[in-house]
């Protein structure tokens, strides 16, 4: 039986897939290298000398969608695939309602057209929107800020609301903080398309041009240093979490947010970043961005007590591994 990864080749999806492949299980990529490229897979197949099953296709081709559930015994599905610029969202809403949500509606109907028993569903804590209390648990209300969460909130809701996911699917919707690292000392990690959106990427795009700096967006949140908090988890820790939950054969539908259960703000990464990877980053102060909240962290409790998972690696970890796969790629560019 086979393990299907909708966005397989992103930052996520590759991570997973690196990890199935560790643990010998059969598995297909589906992608349709919108927002990704193959780099990470290429790495993984030359370093487990093994090939990757991976079908270059877009989930709103059905009749595509239907030959490859046709051809593999697909049993589960993690489904990573998403737009996921929150700024993107805001200026391109449409594109993201047809990518993200549309998409996913097409994908929920396959699977239960052909029965799938297993479901993971990579959701967000954007889905929360500027937290009423925190730490934040799976019962906060749910209120985006921005049209990448709302895309999350909707696709959850079809799910919630189907009667096959209740009663005849092991189902899973893990909300994820803020993923950074990388795998294998930096086998494989982040590599966006165009213009670097989240945190390391960034940061790494100021070591690698010294002349520019790190703009840091807000400085006068009422956090301990004026910068904003977010809950980082190291990206093999999110995966183990992942792993655990395909494991897991309990039916219907459990919610489970992945963090840490810390906040770091956006100078403690820098600082962080800085003094283990011995390198410089200059900074400067813009104004808040819109959409962004001023403190969020998770309260991870509940995967803990269901599924048995903790986080094991720190913040040092997270910066440490980050750094080491931006040196490989620039090796690998420099080859």
């Amino acid at each position: 039986m086979t393990v299907m990864l909708t966005g397989g080749a992103g930052y996520i999806g590759s991570h997973m897939a690196a990890i199935l492949l560790q643990k010998n299980i059969d598995f297909v990529i589906v992608d349709n290298l919108s927002n990704s490229d193959k780099k990470n897979i290429t790495a993984l197949e030359n370093f487990f000398h093994k090939s990757i099953k991976f079908e270059v296709e877009d989930l709103r081709d059905l009749k595509n969608m239907r030959r490859i559930f046709n051809t593999y015994q697909i049993n589960s599905v993690i489904h990573f695939a998403s737009l996921k610029s929150v700024n993107e969202s805001i200026l391109k809403p449409q594109l993201y309602e047809d990518n993200n949500v549309y998409g996913s509606e097409l994908l929920i109907n396959l699977l239960k057209e052909y029965k799938v028993k297993k479901f993971i569903f990579s959701s967000s804590a954007c889905v929360y929107g500027k937290p009423k209390n925190l730490p934040i648990n799976e019962n906060h209300p749910l209120n985006p800020i921005n049209p990448y969460g709302k895309n999350k909130v909707d696709i959850e809701s079809m799910i919630k609301d189907d009667l096959y996911f209740k009663t005849k699917c092991c189902t899973k919707i893990l909300r994820y903080f803020n993923p950074i690292g990388s795998f294998a000392d930096g086998l494989i990690g982040e590599i966006p398309k165009g213009q670097p959106q989240n945190l390391i990427p960034c940061i790494l795009s100021i070591i690698t041009d010294q002349k520019a700096l790190f703009e840091i967006y807000g400085n006068d949140y009422k956090t301990k240093d004026g910068t904003a908090i977010r809950d980082y988890i190291h990206i093999m820790d999110l995966i183990d979490a992942h792993y655990l939950a395909l494991l897991n054969n309990e039916i219907g539908i459990d919610i489970f947010n992945i963090g840490t259960g810390e906040g770091y703000s956006v100078l403690d990464i820098i600082n962080t970043f800085k003094k283990v990877n011995n390198v410089d980053i200059p900074y400067i102060f813009k104004p808040r961005r819109k959409g962004d909240v001023e403190s969020c962290y998770a309260d991870n409790k509940k995967i803990k007590k269901m599924l048995n998972w903790a986080p094991t690696r720190n913040l040092e970890s997270m910066c440490i591994d980050a750094f080491r796969f931006s040196k490989f790629a620039h090796k690998k560019i420099l080859e």
